[in-house]
This record gives C-alpha cells, structure tokens and sequence, in this order.
C-alpha cells in the first residue's frame, strides 16, 4: 500500500533554511518574553531570566548569521504567481526582519557590555566586545534593542498575516515551502 504524500509537491526551502527557520522561531517564542518580562522578576531569580535571554539571545545572532549564509548561497525556491505588490511586501518584511533579528541581539549584547555585565556564553566563556562598561552609552544601547524588540513584533505579526493570507485565502502552496 502506497503512504500518501502529507504536503502538496511544491519546491521547498534548502533543508538547512527550514531547520535554521524553525530554530530561530522556537527561541523567539522563549528570548521575547523571558525579556519583556525581566523588569518585573524578583531580584533573587532576575539573573536566571537575564542568562536565559541573553544567551539564547546571542545563539539567535548566530543563527540567523547562518541563515543569511544560506539565504545568500542558495537561492529560495520560485515564489508561486502573485501580483508583485505582494512579492514587493513579503521582500521588504523578510528583508526587516532578517536586519532586526541580527541587529537586535548585536545591540543587546553592547548594551549588557556597557552597563558591565560580559556575556559568558552558555559558561563556555566569556565574549569578546568592542566595549566596556561605559554608563552613558548603555542606556541608549538598551533603548535601540528594545525598540528593536518591539519592531520584530509587528514584522513577526506581519509575517505571520501573510503565511495565513497565503495559506487560508489564497489557498496557494507557500507555507509548504517551509514546512
């Protein structure tokens, strides 16, 4: 007996695409809250939260460094036909949202760096910055990551209003393509 094939025969993303998507997905459903949440945890557990962001946070960096990698060695597969407002729309949200979840933990991990607080690694060490502690830098440092934070919120959300245009209204095969 023949199995049935689950998803429809469509090109898909590079495997190494799919699995670095995902990835970086599932740590975002953990580093923004964990995050948004930090100012209101009692001091005697804060530093767990603070590690937990910070270090799933610059695991997000290098991840998404490996995803532009991919991104730039292996061309996506063919977008199925659309009218090239939309092609135009899902660009520039990938493109913002690529730049936002590099640049955001870049400038958390400065800003941790400033306000004197070195990021070891998953205890494997301690990172190398380009700064140190420097109180009237971290402030603004800090205030770009959260802006940032919240940037990669609303292109999330977008994102995700185009997998369900796609998916629910068009009935077209894009969210196959990474799946």
């Amino acid at each position: 007996m023949a199995v049935p094939e689950l998803l429809p025969t469509v090109e898909r993303y590079h495997p190494a695409a799919r699995i670095l998507h995902w990835m970086v997905a599932v740590l975002l459903f953990v580093v923004f809250p964990v995050g948004a949440v930090i100012k209101f945890i009692k001091e005697d557990v804060k530093l767990t939260f603070y590690a937990i962001h910070e270090n799933l946070g610059f695991l997000i960096l290098w991840l998404m460094l490996a995803r532009l990698t991919v991104r730039l060695l292996v061309p996506p597969p063919l977008e199925p036909p659309m009218p090239k407002i939309f092609v135009r729309a899902a660009g520039i949200t990938h493109r913002l949202l690529y730049a936002a979840l590099i640049l955001q933990p870049i400038f958390g991990f400065l800003a941790t760096n400033a306000f004197g607080f070195p990021l070891n690694w998953f205890g494997l060490g301690v990172v190398w910055s380009p700064i140190g502690k420097d109180p009237e830098l971290a402030p603004i440092l800090m205030s770009v990551h959260v802006a940032l934070g919240w940037s990669i919120l609303v292109l999330f959300a977008l994102h995700i209003g185009g997998v369900v245009f796609h998916h629910v209204l068009r009935r077209d095969p894009t969210l196959y393509r990474m799946l």
